[in-house]
């Protein structure tokens, strides 16, 4: 096995075993399963760099490695390996970047490592220590949003029934500036609005917002592509941030809120925890006051409140809220239907009956909904072809004279009293004849058509012989358009009424008959 395959612990145990225990390199190849070769290759290159044991033990394995296997055959000199000790300490002093502190060791040593190399040793070695990076926040870079595992309390006062709330959390990374409240849910609408309510009393936007990979936020979860709720993305656009989720069994990429949620489970929860509260808004309005006086509380470590800091480091570098305040939509798919209505909560509401059909593939649209606690939007293909006033009226048409087809449009405009009034510019004859056809049908829509049709035999009879058929009509008691056209058509509005016929009916009352003044 050629010596460059070697694992460094493999490459440590052999120097050991050789310098040390002064084993025989067959011993040596048998206890760690390398060849002759192998041997001969790593004390060749341990005694080129002029190594012992008590040095090699004081190496890590990158430096070790650099030692080992730098390019003797080309000539290159050995670069001065970083100091991954002064790296670690130098980075917990406000401002200073791995960047700041390439140029300084670059300074010392010209042909040092380069940038990436710089920050892979130094990783490596952190890495090895057990050590977590050290998270640098900036003025208005972060919000860390969590849900406390803790949560408070409201009694119902009527049954007396206890139920547990959630408590939102939220910690600026730079300031630590704390902002909380009690919602009655994780679901997306509570998650949504305490969002807006933290940017609010933050009175700015942050770069970027950290959550948990909770549902509410993130639909499918990833170490590396989380798919973002899409009413959160659309929040994110809204106020112009960026939503960053922490990576999924990672909690010091949360660090902060962490550490902030743990605070306010402390300072706020524990001290509450003798109180009684009837509503949400109570609950909340104690949370408020207690955590104003955390964010006033000086800090040791800061020598600074959090609301000093907030005023000196965070909101200077907070971006303006927009001037309409974010409004929670859940969005939906839907399918239109073949009388270019979709529906949302069991109400049906009209889109452009042009959009009914996918002209691509030949089927029924399909569209996106966003329904708001006010109004419903449809959108196709991204553009927003239909808005309604939402209505929870179940079963019942919200529909735009707009999105109709012209023949469905006219149909629409029909009314018993516009027909009614129609009828009346012929004559009082026509206008009895249509009355009793509406009067007559069990709904007044079923008699539309033959009423209309009546009125358009004017145009073929004239006004003068229309009124005489429907006189005859309205004696003999027909109702229907057929009837006043086969008068018209045998020449019978022109021949004199039997004796015995009479235009004066006797008026029926029935629950079922409603008369001429029901359409008015």
């Amino acid at each position: 096995m050629a010596a460059e395959r070697l694992t460094m612990r493999q490459i440590r145990e052999i120097l050991r075993q050789k310098w040390l225990d002064k084993r025989p390199h067959r011993e040596v190849c048998r206890s760690l399963t390398v060849s002759s070769g192998a041997v001969s290759n790593v004390l060749a290159r341990a005694t080129r760099a002029e190594l012992d044991w008590a040095r090699v033990e004081g190496l890590d394995d990158a430096e070790l490695e650099t030692l080992l296997y730098r390019n003797a055959a080309q000539g290159a000199t050995l670069r001065a390996a970083p100091d991954p000790q002064w790296i670690h300490a130098e980075r917990s002093k406000s401002g200073v970047t791995l960047q700041l502190l390439h140029l300084e060791y670059l300074e010392k040593h010209p042909d040092g490592y380069r940038y990436t190399q710089f920050c892979e040793l130094y990783r490596r070695w952190a890495k090895s220590h057990r050590l977590s990076m050290r998270q640098v926040h900036r003025g208005g870079e972060k919000l860390f949003v969590d849900y406390s595992g803790k949560k408070p309390c409201i009694v119902d006062p009527k049954t007396g029934v206890v139920t547990e709330v959630e408590l939102f959390v939220g910690v600026m990374g730079a300031s630590n500036f704390t902002y909380a409240e009690a919602t009655h849910t994780q679901r997306s609408a509570d998650f949504i609005n305490a969002h807006v309510r933290c940017l609010e009393s933050l009175g700015g936007v942050p770069r970027d917002i950290v959550p948990d990979q909770l549902k509410s936020g993130v639909t499918n979860a990833c170490r590396y592509e989380p798919t973002i709720q899409r009413t959160y993305e659309e929040l994110a656009q809204h106020y112009g941030t960026t939503i960053v989720p922490a990576r999924p069994a990672h909690p010091k990429d949360k660090a902060k809120v962490e550490r902030g949620v743990q605070i306010v489970q402390r300072w706020v929860l524990a001290r509450i925890r003798h109180r009684t509260f009837f509503s949400l808004t109570s609950l909340n309005e104690a949370i408020a006051e207690l955590v104003d006086e955390l964010n006033d509380k000086r800090m040791k470590t800061y020598g600074a409140s959090r609301r000093e800091l907030f005023e000196r480091l965070d909101r200077p570098a907070l971006r303006a809220l927009p001037q309409t305040r974010f409004v929670f939509g859940e969005w939906s798919t839907a399918r239109v239907n073949i009388d270019y209505h979709v529906e949302v909560g069991g109400h049906y509401y009209s889109v452009p009956h042009g959009c009914a059909h996918d002209t691509r593939s030949g089927q029924r649209s399909t569209v996106d909904v966003r329904a708001t606690a006010n109004t419903v939007e449809v959108f196709l293909r991204g553009e927003r072809i239909a808005s309604h006033m939402r209505s929870h009226d179940r079963g019942r048409h919200t529909t735009c004279a707009d999105h109709m087809p012209s023949a469905h449009r006219a149909h629409a405009e029909w009314s018993p009293s516009r027909i009614i009034g129609w009828a009346a510019t012929v004559g009082p004859e026509t206008t009895k004849l249509v009355e009793a056809i509406l009067s007559e049908r069990r709904h007044p829509e079923q008699g539309y058509r033959s009423c209309l049709g009546i009125l358009r035999l004017a145009k073929r009879y004239g006004g003068a012989r229309l009124e005489a058929a429907c006189l005859r009509a309205v004696a003999v008691r027909a109702r229907s358009y057929r009837h006043v056209e086969a008068i018209l058509k045998n020449g019978l509005d022109r021949v004199a009424l039997p004796a015995n016929a009479t235009t004066d009916e006797r008026v029926v009352t029935h629950e079922n008959v409603r008369g001429p003044g029901y359409y008015h």
